[in-house]
């Protein structure tokens, strides 16, 4: 059956969000396709012999199965051609199965970017099965994910995904369909994302009633703190480089680096760590967050030690709702506190280890240079200084307009700049301007 494309850009909404439902292969719009599909019928697809090899990147194993998992894999690409709409030009196509659920979406483009969403059939659906089935005699456990690009020309791309990067939340199961394909197909180990999804427990959680027990019950044991010395600048000097850096990113136009909310700032790395940074009254602060591929996450999770103890001997104030939201799906590495002046941790690691997951503010001359790389590739030693003007500002909380146009250009985001240092207090005249003792 074939589908027109006109207008696709009127639905575009309702089939990104996948909320379009219809039985497989009917028309995304109702509309008289069959004379339509008889004059402009779906060109035949033909692999050649030099389309891609979708064959598994493991230990080479029975040829026949890799033969077959290939033959498969074309045979799923005909079946989406069949539902494809007249004058598509690409489907993306992406299955997630585990032995208790499936999941797929399948999107058609034409040569103007329209889409539409269509639903694979029964059949497709158990071809995607069997592909899966026949994976498991390839490796350590089946894929988890199928993915298929295929051109209107017949050119085909083939992926498995076996859960090195985490799956998008629309294509997650709950940990008990993960479980219960564990059950099935065992597996030497996991990612370590996979793994914390499914065994963390809620073992970081720490709500506030949890918070002032488990408190009370340090205090009584003299279980204390680590202090922490030398790993980050004290308080009121990072907060006002986190946003400094923030500033930077947000004037260059960038959706990366850093943010700025009143008494709280955020932090995600490109390769998927991150932290938070919560400030509350009476010069109280907590830092935390996690480095997704942590060792001690992966020996917890896919072997027998304990998670680290990361709020031992911190104070009630400490509770989840100042931690960073890795702590609800049991990703948290550290977790430091400061007050009194001092930066205090439990069984956290020390800073070095957590680069990829903090902005770099360790110094002034670090933040300087960040914000150089964003505004010039060669940056001259007049933009330097200027710049290094401006992180000295900021920390004394004495940033202008005018010093920001120095250091971005006129036809910066400036407004946007000046925001996220007013809500930090380190423009002129902010309120709740923060000092370093």
């Amino acid at each position: 059956m074939t589908m027109p494309m006109e207008s696709m850009e009127n639905r575009s909404e309702a089939t990104e969000s996948g909320r379009t439902a219809r039985p497989a292969g009917e028309p995304v719009e109702n509309a008289d396709a069959t004379a339509e599909s008889t004059a402009n019928p779906t060109p035949d697809i033909q692999f050649g012999i030099d389309s891609p090899d979708v064959g598994f990147s493991m230990e080479p194993q029975e040829p026949d199965a890799a033969e077959n998992a290939r033959n498969l894999a074309h045979r799923i690409a005909e079946e989406l051609v069949e539902l494809g709409p007249r004058g598509w030009a690409q489907v993306r196509a992406s299955f997630s199965l585990t032995v208790t659920g499936q999941l797929a979406r399948v999107v058609f483009t034409d040569p103007e970017q329209r889409q539409a969403q269509v639903h694979p059939t029964p059949h497709i659906h158990a071809l995607v099965a069997e592909h899966r089935v026949l994976s498991a005699e390839l490796g350590d456990g089946p894929w988890w994910r199928l993915e298929l690009e295929l051109t209107s020309g017949g050119e085909l791309e083939v992926a498995h995904d076996y859960g090195d990067e985490p799956f998008p939340d629309d294509q997650l199961f709950a940990p008990q369909d993960y479980l219960a394909d564990l059950a099935v197909y065992p597996r030497a180990a996991l990612p370590v994302w996979l793994a914390a999804y499914i065994h963390h427990g809620n073992r970081q959680v720490r709500t506030p009633q949890q918070a002032a027990v488990q408190a009370r019950a340090d205090r009584e044991s003299g279980l204390a703190p680590m202090l922490s010395e030398g790993d980050f600048p004290d308080f009121p000097l990072l907060w006002a480089r986190w946003a400094v850096i923030a500033a930077a990113f947000v004037a260059i136009g960038s959706e990366w680096g850093p943010r700025v909310l009143p008494a709280f700032g955020w932090f995600e790395g490109s390769r998927r760590s991150g932290s938070t940074l919560y400030c509350l009254p009476g010069d109280r602060a907590v830092l935390s967050g996690g480095v997704w591929n942590a060792p001690e996450l992966d020996a917890a999770y896919n072997g027998s030690a304990d998670l680290p103890r990361l709020y031992a001997g911190a104070p009630e104030w400490v509770a989840t709702p100042v931690l960073n939201a890795r702590a609800g799906g049991g990703q948290l590495t550290f977790c430091y506190w400061w007050e009194d002046g001092r930066w205090y941790r439990g069984e956290s690691p020390s800073s070095g280890e957590l680069a990829a997951a903090v902005p770099g503010m360790w110094t002034a001359g670090t933040v300087a240079d960040v914000i150089a790389g964003l505004v010039a590739e060669t940056p001259s030693s007049a933009l330097l200084s200027t710049i290094e003007a401006f992180v000295e500002a900021a920390e004394r909380g004495a940033v202008d307009h005018g010093l920001l146009a120095e250091v971005f250009g006129g036809t910066a985001d400036l407004d946007g700049a000046a925001y996220q240092l007013s809500l930090a207090g380190v423009m002129r005249g902010s309120q709740n301007r923060l000092t370093v003792r």
